[in-house]
């Protein structure tokens, strides 16, 4: 694998996005342009709570996340969330996918954090196979009120 792992930047958005919008289209979901610039501006903007990585090939952008670090009730470290996972298509099962998860390991045990967590869709069979590779499933359901 030739992909390399390396922090976002503020100059990263034209790599950034295309990504952000793949991962929008997966879920079928729609983030208009003024929050998808928000998001970007929060995990580039120095907050140590947020932030994302980019796994790129040379010059070429193929995969990203984002995390957000937050207390937990349960432990002394924080819990580090790992918000979106977005490999390109054509780049997936090469290991990138792997490799963005284990870069949000290590900035989590660099921070302290007692625990990294994400969440998947029930259909997303191929992002379970591989997250059962490297993580335990908790067995919890989730609920949520949109407000």
């Amino acid at each position: 694998m030739a992909a390399a792992v390396r922090d976002l930047e503020a100059t990263d958005f034209r790599h950034w996005e295309p990504l952000w919008q793949g991962y929008l289209t997966f879920y079928k979901a729609v983030v208009h342009d003024p929050v998808t610039r928000l998001t970007f501006s929060r995990l580039t903007g120095g907050r140590a709570d947020m932030g994302g990585m980019l796994a790129c090939d040379g010059p070429a952008a193929i995969g990203m996340v984002n995390w957000i670090m937050h207390p937990s009730c349960w432990t002394e470290g924080d819990y580090c969330y790992l918000q979106d996972l977005f490999v390109d298509p054509a780049r997936r099962g090469g290991g990138t996918g792997r490799l963005l998860i284990d870069a949000v390991y290590a900035k989590a045990r660099a921070s302290a954090c007692s625990r990294v967590y994400w969440l998947t869709h029930e259909t997303n069979r191929d992002a379970i196979a591989l997250y059962g590779k490297v993580a335990d499933r908790s067995g919890f359901i989730q609920y949520r009120k949109i407000l």
